[in-house]
């Protein structure tokens, strides 16, 4: 079975294919790693601190002896139910990786009992063993768990604050979608911190409430990195990529955050060319902008013409296989781009 699409997920974390015998939950997310692993485990054993339900073997016990996962899922459960078999498998150990995708292997040859076997893996390369036992297996889930996009925050928000009788305006929903961060456990605690803030209050939450309550992860959000490269805010660019970096984000994430934001302004360029009004371009062209925010895209729009966005995505995907193929600190290949992106922003002629 090949990794799950986006769109099959959800309904895969609701309701497991019982024929499936082991899963793979993997990605940069660690969060979402969790949180997607946990509610494919609950369908099997409610209570993940049950020792006579569910076993937890670390990396040494794997390491050890592979079989053992195979040994644990084969086992009868001692209570009655199905077995659990719980591994965080995020490991940057070549050994222990090899060990641990041989005991995925052989639990999924293995037959015998209808344990669940489910490990949390970290940023899986395509070509690691593990992935490839689980993406190639008939009784074998793969499940990619990437940073939060904007589809995901807008799924994360309506969980959490529906969760607790509370539905955001247009506006708060925008600006929540704006600040909030790309990793999952960050963003659902400080959407939990604003449904705590409204307890007691009215359901309505409004820009004002998530605004006192929401704000600084948009320090950490790749999305103000695009914003400072096409305003040439250089300083702010500096500010923004080194906490990115820090925080432990993607090179290649970012330079297509980038890539994004100038595609998205070619769209509204070429819209505005056939005759559609600017407002209803930028509507048209991607995700609700904050109002707070829109000043700052129409800025970008005269600052960058369709030209202009030619080159600068040329930059991007240059950059982009430089870091794929040269072998160079992808950091400064990156770091190199945006300031170049940046710097022509400035040379535009309108600053901010």
């Amino acid at each position: 079975m090949v990794a799950l699409k986006p769109r099959d997920i959800p309904a895969t974390l609701k309701k497991l294919d019982p024929s499936v015998r082991a899963v793979l939950v993997y990605g940069r997310d660690e969060g979402l790693v969790r949180e997607r692993a946990h509610l494919i485990a609950k369908q099997v054993a409610p209570d993940l601190s049950d020792p006579f339900q569910v076993a937890k073997p670390d990396m040494s016990d794997i390491r050890d002896t592979p079989g053992i996962l195979s040994d644990e899922v084969s086992a009868i459960s001692m209570m009655g139910g199905r077995r659990l078999v719980l591994v965080q498998g995020t490991t940057k150990d070549a050994t222990d990786s090899s060990r641990l995708a041989e005991g995925f292997s052989l639990t999924l040859d293995n037959a015998m009992g209808d344990g669940l076997l489910i490990v949390m893996g970290g940023d899986l390369k395509p070509t690691s063993a593990l992935r490839k036992a689980a993406e190639k297996a008939k009784n074998a889930v793969a499940i990619p768990c990437y940073e939060d996009d904007e589809q995901g925050l807008f799924g994360l928000i309506q969980e959490v604050l529906g969760g607790a009788g509370l539905t955001p305006t247009k506006d708060a929903m925008s600006y929540l979608v704006a600040n909030l961060g790309s990793n999952r456990i960050v963003s659902r605690g400080e959407l939990e911190k604003l449904a705590l803030y409204k307890r007691g209050s009215d359901s309505q939450v409004t820009v004002e409430d998530a605004m006192n309550c929401v704000g600084d992860t948009a320090a950490l959000n790749i999305g103000s990195i695009s914003e400072a490269v096409t305003a040439g805010r250089i300083a702010d660019l500096e500010t923004y990529y080194e906490r990115a970096l820090t925080a432990g984000e993607s090179t290649i994430a970012i330079l297509r955050i980038v890539q994004n934001r100038l595609l998205r302004m070619h769209l509204v360029h070429g819209l505005v060319a056939d005759g559609v009004p600017q407002d209803q371009a930028i509507k048209r062209s991607g995700p609700m902008i904050f109002f707070k925010d829109m000043p700052k895209f129409q800025d970008d729009l005269r600052r960058w013409t369709p030209a202009r966005i030619d080159r600068g995505l040329e930059i991007l995907l240059d950059a982009e296989l430089d870091c794929k193929t040269t072998g160079n600190p992808d950091t400064i290949i990156c770091g190199r781009a945006l300031l170049s992106l940046a710097k022509a922003a400035r040379s535009s002629g309108t600053r901010r």
